[in-house]
């Protein structure tokens, strides 16, 4: 095989896995170790793929300003989430104080709390503290500013009142999760929130679907050493160096 028709063939793997190893490369090209180092070397330098130990990863990521409202939101990946949310219920006890956050995924894990269930829950979603009291569950809401796209209170008053309380476990959403920036958000409100809540935490699960992994958006709110996450997949196994992954859909 030409030297041009591997790099090709390796930049097609890796923007199809994110990434992948030496070995994987070597066999899957009939080409020794070495070779494909030496190929990974040079697509490095060009910038096509970033060279990591062992192997190589995709550096291509989706940085966007924008946020989809919720409506939107809820018709996406429907099945992931309601495994996450499933799993994620299981994991709370009565003596728990819990926090929320808002978000799709987040929103699906009230469903699967049982009604009996006597932890204090708090949140900063409106739509979540509805369901939470319509379940007969004990439920607080933060204050602060409405941000109307996500229904999800923000500001420097939800920030405050998040620092006075200390949370046994938190539930947290992200739009994006990367190695480097961690988990990232586009608003940078909702990111405060997200962090605060995360530090004010013993515990903090991060649910997301396996299309958050590899995107990053403009503001990160955590490193994911941090938190805990829990998906439906893992499609790129350096994450499981990065922190504990929970695949409820294996």
């Amino acid at each position: 095989m030409l030297t041009q028709e591997r790099y090709h063939s390796i930049l097609s793997t890796i923007n199809e896995k994110h990434a992948v190893t030496v070995s994987e490369l070597s066999q899957l090209l009939d080409t020794s170790e070495s070779t494909i180092r030496r190929d990974l070397t040079v697509l490095d330098r060009l910038g096509k793929l970033k060279k990591v130990f062992g192997g190589a990863t995709s550096i291509k990521q989706t940085i966007s300003v924008i946020e989809d409202d919720t409506a939107l939101k809820e018709t996406l990946m429907r099945e992931e989430k309601t495994e996450i949310a499933r799993y994620c219920a299981t994991l709370i006890n009565d003596t728990d104080f819990v926090y929320i956050d808002a978000g799709t995924t987040t929103s699906r894990l009230i469903d699967y709390i049982p009604e009996t269930s006597k932890a204090v829950y708090v949140t900063n979603g409106i739509y979540h503290a509805r369901k939470l009291i319509k379940r007969g569950l004990n439920a607080y809401i933060v204050g602060g500013k409405v941000k109307p796209v996500t229904e999800a209170v923000i500001g420097s008053e939800g920030i405050s009142n998040l620092k006075d309380l200390n949370f046994s476990k938190s539930f947290i959403g992200t739009n994006g999760i990367d190695i480097e920036a961690g988990f990232t958000t586009p608003d940078i409100d909702e990111a405060k929130m997200k962090e605060t809540a995360i530090e004010k935490s013993y515990m903090a699960f991060v649910m997301a679907d396996h299309t958050k992994f590899r995107r990053v958006f403009p503001v990160s709110f955590s490193p994911l050493g941090k938190c805990c996450i829990v998906t439906d997949k893992v499609t790129d196994s350096l994450f499981k160096n990065e922190t504990v992954i929970k695949e409820v859909m294996l």
